[in-house]
């Protein structure tokens, strides 16, 4: 085993050491702790790009913790979809974790930077895993790091929403652990290649309740994701969290899409019986529903934070309308979109989050205000991130939908998942223009309860550092595309990761 197969389980282990390191000295040196927890995310950046590139040969690598025979003991898997996610994640988290030290948000508790590093080993775990019950093991570490990340800051909005957010985690964790018993009852494994091969030889007694176990995992998976009618706990949950919490949040939606993603073809494949593809017919009509509810909030929305937590619903069923046809070309877009839509939500909620800033009073409302601070070039930010969002030119939206686009012709229904996808660009458009014209354009001379706007340009710099990546996405579109085709290939070829994963030949 070479050093690049060792590098597999660094995005587990550089977070995991790093969260007690900077628990130990953040009371006594602060400075320290804060160095580490940075450190730490440039170091899992650094490391995911290398996995990236290793992965690129289309090899499949596997690293047995223990060194315990398949399908015994835990193993971690890197191919295409899992250095996408790994750098997507690092990516995100050190723009995330630059914004809250620059504005002094990781102060508000002694516990962020522990909290944010143990939520990065969940994601990265996730990402890496071949199991499915260390899945949920890595879910719940995600989530209990995020009631801490919720509930930063204090406050009641806060307090309110992160109960309800965790009474509804909770719900999907003992679902989850539901579902993994049945499905354990029925194969005797929780491997997913080896659960993949039994449950193709399940016997037609037992397909009915494999079916149900199928189903109520992907419904866990489907909460996570916050898609209809399974996503009201979102645009409640994600607007109050301070702004980088909320940025580094934006990938948690994701989280239950990779899940979809890299268990049903691999676990409910085309030989799975009565299970095979068991989302396709709900998936779709739910991923429509999403995605209109999701413009529709971004078009109705009170504040900037909600319209971004809205936003982040809408892309969530752009997103599932191209996965739900489980083709080669509609899964290579998707992974494209999958990127550029978790990008733009966090570079709504950091926009979202220096204006609140600047307008202090005001932030709570998509109405008129004082004149503030940088309001021109904060205009011009909320234009981009609306763009982008929405899917205009020149920005990887619109490159992703049209993507999208494409590959959907030629599938049942069709048409009308254009007129969706189109529609709710529109309205995407006119939320994010009336809300933008009243903000930016307009003014009013009842200052409220607005003090002086602060005199500081330092909180831009993770803004437009998360809208030069969308940018980058944009002009780097051909070699991205090309990587996120393979990796739908490689994807649709469960036969080769489960040779991988069981370690036959």
């Amino acid at each position: 085993m070479n050093l690049a197969d060792h590098l597999i389980v660094a995005p587990v282990v550089i977070p995991a050491l790093a969260a007690p390191i900077a628990l130990l000295v953040m009371r006594r040196k602060r400075r320290l702790g804060v160095g580490i927890s940075l450190a730490s995310c440039a170091l899992m950046l650094m490391t995911a790009l290398v996995l990236l590139g290793v992965a690129d040969d289309g090899a499949i690598r596997i690293y047995a913790l223990g060194n315990w025979p398949a399908p015994f003991g835990i193993v971690l898997m890197l191919d295409r979809l899992s250095g996408i996610m790994l750098v997507l994640a690092a990516t995100l988290s050190l723009i995330a974790m630059a914004h809250s030290v620059i504005t002094r948000a990781d102060r508000d508790g002694w516990h962020f930077h522990p909290l944010f590093q143990f939520q990065l080993m969940g994601l990265n775990g996730a990402f890496l895993t071949g199991d499915l019950f260390n899945l949920f093991v890595f879910f719940e570490v995600l989530l209990i790091a995020s009631y801490g990340l919720m509930l930063h800051g204090q406050g009641r909005a806060r307090l309110k929403a992160g109960v309800q957010y965790v009474i509804v985690n909770i719900v999907g964790s003992s679902l989850f652990l539901v579902a993994l018993g049945l499905l354990y009852a029925l194969t005797g494994t929780l491997n997913m290649a080896d659960m993949g091969q039994r449950v193709a030889a399940i016997g037609p007694d037992d397909q009915g309740l494999l079916r149900v176990a199928a189903l109520l995992l992907v419904s866990v998976f489907v909460l996570k994701a916050a898609v209809a009618p399974l996503h009201l706990w979102l645009p409640r949950t994600y607007a109050v969290a301070t702004p980088a919490v909320a940025a580094l949040f934006a990938l948690m939606t994701k989280v239950g899409v990779y899940s979809i993603i890299r268990v049903v073809p691999l676990v409910f494949g085309e030989n799975a019986g009565a299970a095979a593809f068991v989302p396709a017919p709900y998936l779709l009509p739910a991923a429509i529903a999403t995605a209109i509810i999701g413009f529709a909030g971004v078009f109705v929305a009170r504040s900037l934070a909600e319209q971004a937590a809205y936003a982040v619903v809408g892309s969530t069923g752009t997103l599932l309308i191209a996965v739900a046809s489980w083709q080669v070309e509609t899964l290579g877009a998707a992974l494209y979109y999958l990127v550029h839509s978790t990008l733009t939500g966090a570079s709504l909620f950091l926009v979202a989050g220096v204006v609140a800033r600047r307008r202090s009073g005001f932030a709570e409302h998509a109405s008129p205000g004082p004149v503030f601070a940088q309001r021109q070039t904060l205009g011009l930010l909320f234009m981009a991130a609306a763009i982008a969002s929405t899917g205009l030119p020149p920005l990887s939206g619109f490159i992703g939908k049209l993507l999208i686009l494409k590959a959907l012709v030629g599938t049942p229904q069709w048409g009308w998942l254009w007129v969706t996808i189109l529609a709710t660009t529109l309205i995407g458009v006119i939320g994010f223009a009336r809300t933008g014209s009243a903000i930016f354009w307009k003014t009013t001379d009842d200052a409220g309860t607005a003090q002086p706007a602060a005199n500081t340009r330092a909180d831009l710099i993770a803004p437009v550092a998360a809208l030069a990546l969308l940018a980058s996405l944009s002009a780097a579109a051909g070699p991205v595309t090309a990587y996120t085709h393979a990796a739908a290939v490689q994807l649709l070829n469960p036969a080769t990761t489960a040779r991988a994963l069981l370690g036959v030949p």
